[in-house]
């Protein structure tokens, strides 16, 4: 029969649906999830415990899909994610039967798949606290599952000289958590890095440090101007420099200027009377041990710093320099003041000369003069520094131990002290 002219057209909408898009991608098979069970085992724990629980699985051929394994002050948590097998109510009852032996609790749920996958949006978050208390943890947990983070995996990196644990989160941007944390650590007086996951974490790194307050507990022109007479004048300035109310270069100026005349023999002494800042020796000494560069740049003298790299076995360093005439100090310094601009720019040439990428640097400074730094890294750390320094830095640390920053890049105290007893084989 002959089509009726008065018949409607087909809309191009019914065309393409009658017709498949020769672009379309075909479709894929979806294949089921398949069963699992997660066997959760807890009670004291004794030697043999995990060899028990999977030579019991074992007997039904079962795949391991995961397993975790956390023992706290002698009690054990054992969970395994495992197929489900064919005689899977068999299974249940000799587990049962093997953790009543062990004096252990057993608990066996079946579902479909593998773990929730986890979210996009991965970092690490290291918390230290001196004490750490249970309010802060619950505070900070509470600000990472309101910006839509899930806490995936929670370990200890150290119990002293602080508290130190490291959260695996997921399912958030990392400067969205950082900018959630921050505010929140401050109010609960603890101390929060949030790091970006990923292989560059373990990529060798340069770390850059500022020296006077940061490397070493001292202030070194103060020291010079205790044997000048003006010590008072001079830390009154640095006070305020370090709080960024006066200008650094117009600042060293000033200070440098009240040391005109004094003996060029007192480096020496101001040398020997440098305090470094508790657990510098580790810090340094741990990095160098993972191939890390370590720099440092300073406001202070090249009479002391050079010095420093001597005695730490430092890579790079950059200070400013007394003049010195006939013995005396002049007043003034040679060459270009390293100043904020500069400490940044000094990181960046160290970078190039490391061969490490800038966002494999890691910076740590304490005064206002080490903001541009903080800021060019791809990890600033303020240590033990001034509120200004606090607020712009990617992240602080507010105990009086410089090795605590091993802590904010995933390294353990137990991994430390383990390295500290091995000898290193000579070069």
């Amino acid at each position: 029969m002959s089509e009726s002219p008065s018949a409607p057209a087909a809309s191009p909408a019914a065309t393409t649906a009658a017709v498949p898009s020769p672009t379309a991608p075909p479709a894929i098979p979806t294949t089921p999830e398949p069963r699992t069970l997660l066997v959760k085992v807890f009670g004291k724990d004794r030697p043999g415990i995990t060899t028990g629980l999977f030579t019991t699985l074992a007997e039904y051929g079962v795949d391991v899909v995961d397993f975790e394994q956390v023992v706290t002050r002698g009690r054990i948590v054992l969970c395994a994610l495992v197929t489900a097998p064919p005689l899977e109510g068999e299974l249940r009852a000799n587990l049962h039967q093997w953790a009543e032996g062990q004096r252990l609790q057993a608990e066996v749920i079946s579902g479909t798949g593998d773990n929730r996958p986890r979210g996009e949006g991965r970092s690490h978050v290291t918390v230290l606290g001196h004490p750490l208390s249970a309010s802060a943890v619950a505070a900070l947990s509470a600000r990472i599952t309101g910006c839509g983070g899930n806490i995936d995996r929670v370990f200890r990196l150290a119990k002293y000289p602080v508290t130190a644990v490291e959260l695996a989160v997921s399912g958030v941007p990392t400067a969205v958590l950082r900018a959630a944390l921050a505010p929140e650590a401050a109010a609960q007086r603890v101390d929060v890095a949030v790091v970006r996951s990923g292989l560059q974490r373990r990529a060798k790194r340069l770390i850059v440090m500022d020296v006077d307050s940061t490397l070493i507990q001292d202030e070194v022109i103060e020291l010079f101007a205790a044997h000048a007479g003006c010590e008072e004048q001079v830390a009154e300035i640095t006070a305020s420099a370090m709080r960024g109310e006066i200008d650094f270069a117009e600042s060293l100026r000033a200070r440098v200027a009240l040391l005109a005349g004094l003996d060029e023999a007192v480096v020496a002494k101001v040398r020997a009377s440098v305090r470094l800042t508790p657990g510098a020796r580790t810090l340094i000494r741990t990095l160098k041990r993972l191939g890390y560069q370590v720099a440092v740049v300073s406001g202070g003298f090249t009479q002391v710093t050079d010095d420093l790299v001597d005695r730490l076995g430092l890579d790079f360093a950059a200070a400013n320099t007394l003049e010195a005439v006939d013995g005396k100090f002049t007043g003034r310094v040679v060459g270009e003041i390293v100043d904020r601009a500069g400490k940044a720019r000094m990181l960046e040439r160290f970078a190039v000369e490391a061969g490490v990428a800038l966002e494999q640097t890691v910076a740590i400074g304490d005064g206002a003069n080490d903001l541009d730094m903080l800021n060019a890294a791809g990890l600033g750390i303020a240590f033990n520094a001034k509120p200004v320094v606090r607020e712009a830095a990617d992240t602080a640390v507010n105990v009086p131990f410089l090795d605590t920053v091993l802590y904010l890049l995933g390294i353990s105290r137990e991994e430390v002290e383990d390295a500290d007893g091995v000898s290193l084989p000579s070069s």
